[in-house]
């Protein structure tokens, strides 16, 4: 039995909301893949903040027509696909899908779409290397410390640096006063 026209037009809201929430969406050709198979890919995702939906290409191509966002997906809507849709950490999930793709051999990766451009296998794979977003503010956060503190060493030798001027100063002329005493 077939879906009804309400059935479909859920579907639809969903993967807008969905899409809606999303930073970026992969494509994916799942042929051969089995339920489990398939399962074990979302409990891969699910942690990277990333979903896995399978559903019809018409009913995708519906949901991403007249959005700027998404609408480069329509590239790749063709034969059996899965959709990974993901929130959050986009190298994480693309390297959760690689290590599947690694112990199945099933999948193959046909293309992505990120914020409105379409992206080829080559440049999905090429964002799994870029560092995760607590790895950037991680760096970002040591470099900011290095300055402080490069900073506050320089701030606290300004001082140092004065005392040990006038010391320098004060003992010269305690030596030139001592030889000009013995002079005398």
């Amino acid at each position: 039995m077939g879906r009804t026209r309400e059935d479909k037009e859920a579907i639809i809201a969903e993967l807008k909301q969905s899409l809606s929430e999303s930073q970026l969406a992969v494509v994916i050709d799942y042929q051969g893949l089995s339920v489990a198979e398939i399962t074990d890919l979302r409990r891969r995702l699910r942690p990277k903040g990333a979903i896995c939906k399978v559903t019809k290409n018409t009913l995708m191509g519906i949901a991403v027509d007249g959005d700027q966002k998404w609408q480069a997906m329509e590239e790749f809507l063709k034969g059996a696909s899965a959709f990974m849709l993901v929130k959050e950490d986009i190298g994480g999930a693309i390297k959760a899908y690689q290590e599947f793709q690694k112990a199945s051999k099933k999948s193959e990766l046909r293309g992505g779409v990120m914020e409105g451009r379409a992206l080829n296998q080559d440049q999905v794979k090429a964002l799994a290397d870029l560092p995760s977003k607590e790895q950037l503010m991680a760096q970002i956060a040591g470099a900011i410390n290095g300055v402080a503190t490069k900073l506050a060493v320089g701030i606290n030798e300004v001082p140092s640096s004065l005392a040990r001027a006038l010391q320098a100063v004060a003992d010269k002329d305690k030596d030139k006063g001592a030889a000009e005493s013995e002079a005398a």
